[in-house]
């Protein structure tokens, strides 16, 4: 494995459009209020726009606002395609390949700059990346603590319980800190709503770290900070 921060936490989700990147700039700025330099650092984007000659992720924009706008944008998402697609499959329309080796060793470029680094993936843990690659790859590579972010809507349970699943048997296990239940929409008719929390705090293992309100915050006071600092 390339040379790396110490210490980061890899943020990944059910699925796609549960919420990655709202909760993993929240994480940014908490680690920011307890005084630590951030790095963050997405792999690769699809869905990018072209804007005033420079083709931009809204994600990675995200990202960088929410931590202080360390290093540039470039070293924050080193990989950019337009098409709304896989990673892979964005890249292919535009008549490129996937850098199978930067989606690796552009982590490197936050080694010595931060205290910790929010790596975000795309999609979920079994979503490509590459042609060869999963999101669940550079999350083993990496070695950091994993946190799984689930949307607050009917069928969750199943959804978080498979992706834990997942990681729990992916090569040799991927370290798993928890589970962050984001509220993506506004309360709707959807009983489960007020269920879900109890219920995947019932069934997880790892533990549900804490809820996130519709453009909200956090209802638990989490210290990721310590959680980026474990080792097995």
């Amino acid at each position: 494995m390339t040379a790396r921060p110490q210490h980061g936490l890899f943020i990944t989700g059910v699925d796609t459009g549960v919420g990655k990147t709202y909760v993993a700039a929240l994480i940014a700025r908490a680690l920011v209020a307890q005084g630590a330099r951030v790095g963050v650092y997405k792999p690769i984007a699809s869905g990018c726009e072209e804007r005033n000659g420079e083709r931009i992720s809204d994600d990675a924009q995200m990202l960088w606002e929410a931590a202080g706008r360390p290093g540039s944008l470039q070293q924050v998402c080193p990989q950019r395609f337009r098409a709304p697609l896989a990673p892979h499959l964005a890249a292919r329309a535009e008549g490129q390949e996937v850098d199978a080796t930067l989606l690796r060793s552009g982590l490197a470029a936050w080694k010595g700059q931060c205290d910790v680094v929010l790596v975000e993936g795309a999609g979920g843990l079994m979503s490509p990346v590459s042609e060869e690659d999963y999101v669940a790859d550079l999350a083993f590579e990496f070695g950091y603590p994993v946190v799984v972010i689930a949307p607050n809507v009917l069928g969750v349970i199943n959804q978080t319980l498979q992706t834990l699943i997942t990681a729990a048997v992916f090569r040799d296990g991927l370290t798993v800190a928890g589970v962050v239940l984001n509220h993506v929409r506004p309360n709707q008719d959807d009983p489960s709503q007020t269920s879900n929390y109890d219920e995947l705090k019932k069934h997880c293992v790892p533990p549900v770290l804490a809820q996130v309100a519709y453009n909200g915050g956090f209802s638990e006071n989490v210290d990721w900070l310590a959680i980026a600092r474990r080792r097995e």
